[in-house]
């Protein structure tokens, strides 16, 4: 158990060098979602079964928020090198 607590605190405390890369959003959201789904798995059932479906569910939405709140900062420059912000692909 105190593995698990302090893989979960490694991952947190990761979470913040995230670039703003949908995909580096995505993966550091699924490994915190599935290291805080495992946890809360093991402790409401108890079982592997229950730890490696906590996992998985809080794996994939940590992906999918990870990747959702991506901050939106696209620069371009003008024709005299003005930076401004444009919507990102």
């Amino acid at each position: 158990m105190k593995k698990i607590i302090v893989v979960a605190a490694m991952a947190l405390a990761l979470a913040g060098c995230s670039s703003y890369s949908r995909t580096d959003r995505a993966l550091g959201g699924a490994a915190i979602g599935a290291t805080s789904g495992a946890v809360i798995g093991n402790l409401a059932g108890g079982t592997g079964g229950s730890t490696v479906a906590g996992a998985l569910i809080g794996g994939v939405a940590g992906a999918i928020v990870g990747a959702e709140t991506t901050p939106k900062a696209c620069w371009a420059r003008d024709s005299r090198g003005n930076r401004y912000r444009v919507q990102c692909p």
